[in-house]
């Protein structure tokens, strides 16, 4: 919940939107002062709602209201930098969801690792009617990332099994490889 700030100045005073005969009132000025005091929060709010409403800028409380605006999941476990791209990006990640660059951009953005992704999907063209179709009959697809140290993905493993199944579609079964990489450099 968003609190107030004890001696935030008002940007609009309202002793001053008053006529000229109540300003040398002194119980006027002390209740329009208490309320300045309660109304200060509000209105320097909506003075900035702009910023409260883009996640580059949103204050760190805001974060997790915005991600539910745009479906994703902003783990308060994640540094606030990444919790911010994963906001931003969601719209366009949305966009190409149930594709490939989709895929591997969801991947990327959880683990920080370029995927390797196979899948059994293909497409063709053919001047002969009944030629051979491409890929292969029953669907799946298999996911590689190769990292440096197997370590790195380990605690996010979890997430990126729950991404899997949000992302693949239902009837597509799907397997997940980590490998750690040979010459010790990763992906």
């Amino acid at each position: 919940m968003r609190e107030g700030l004890p001696g935030l100045p008002t940007p609009h005073p309202l002793l001053h939107q008053l006529p000229a005969v109540y300003l040398e009132q002194p119980f006027v000025e002390r209740f329009l002062s208490a309320l300045d005091e309660v109304l200060a929060p509000v209105l320097l709010t909506l003075d900035n709602l702009p910023a409260h409403l883009h996640p580059r800028t949103a204050p760190e409380d805001l974060l997790a209201w915005l991600a539910g605006w745009v479906a994703v999941e902003a783990d308060p476990e994640r540094p606030v930098r990444r919790r911010r791209a994963l906001v931003t990006g969601a719209v366009a990640r949305h966009r190409a969801r149930g594709t490939r660059h989709g895929l591997a951009a969801a991947i990327r953005m959880e683990t920080g690792v370029e995927p390797e992704i196979e899948e059994s999907g293909a497409t063709s063209w053919s001047a002969e009617p009944g030629s051979a179709l491409p890929g292969s009959a029953g669907p799946w697809l298999r996911v590689r990332l190769r990292v440096a140290d197997e370590g790195a993905v380990g605690p996010a493993r979890a997430r990126l099994e729950r991404l899997m199944a949000a992302e693949v579609p239902a009837h597509v079964p799907y397997a997940v490889d980590v490998v750690v990489a040979s010459d010790g450099t990763g992906a």
